[in-house]
């Protein structure tokens, strides 16, 4: 089954250690489409959407982060699916 979830990386420190190339780098891996980018206040906000099983492998990966990063806590909200969504992309 398909789902879509809006998900927000709190630090300890998610902006300037590729935490976004990180991201899309693994969710390219599993397949997924969304969207990541870096908010106003020093956090990292996105949408992954795919088969469950590759969206919560996904969710596990960002709440380690990449090397060098600290993430304090992981926030997760279901969404709706977009149909026809091509790719995940980082957004500035």
């Amino acid at each position: 089954m398909t789902k879509r979830v809006y998900f927000v990386a709190h630090g300890g420190t998610v902006q300037g250690v590729g935490f976004r190339y990180f991201t899309r780098k693994k969710a390219q891996a599993y397949g997924l489409t969304g969207w990541c980018r870096n908010t106003s206040d020093n956090k990292v906000e996105g949408e992954a959407q795919g088969e469950d099983a590759s969206v919560e492998k996904l969710m596990k990966d960002v709440d380690q982060g990449p090397s060098g990063a600290t993430v304090v806590k992981l926030t997760q909200e279901v969404r709706d699916v977009i149909p026809d969504e091509a790719e995940f992309a980082v957004r500035h």
